[in-house]
């Protein structure tokens, strides 16, 4: 086989290999949530986008000394699943896609996206 038809199919194996979607890698949409403020007033927390499969402590609630975030809102792609500790540990619960929530009584600090 000619040294430029090697050359060739190399070259369109590589323009094939860059045209091609990625995979997803993000939760298309938004998760909320609310938490209280060091005077204990509730806010919103808000992730955009998160990515999948990565275990994610709440920012706001990742400290023992702070009360747990609640009233988790799945608006996005994915199932959620909430933890009650940081680094997706303890008893969880998961929150289908888009239309996924929970009550103030579930007590959450991290989620993980599928």
């Amino acid at each position: 086989m000619p040294l430029r038809h090697v050359l060739g199919a190399a070259a369109g194996a590589l323009v094939l290999a860059l045209s091609l979607p990625g995979s997803a890698s993000a939760a298309q949409g938004d998760f909320t949530y609310v938490y209280n403020d060091s005077n204990g007033t509730p806010q919103a927390g808000q992730l955009t986008d998160p990515p999948s499969g990565v275990c994610l402590t709440l920012p706001e609630v990742a400290s023992d000394w702070t009360t747990p975030a609640h009233t988790p809102r799945n608006f996005t792609g994915s199932t959620a699943t909430v933890f009650a500790g940081t680094d997706c540990s303890g008893p969880y619960f998961s929150l289908r896609p888009h239309v996924g929530h929970a009550s103030e009584r579930l007590k959450v600090r991290s989620v993980v996206f599928s």
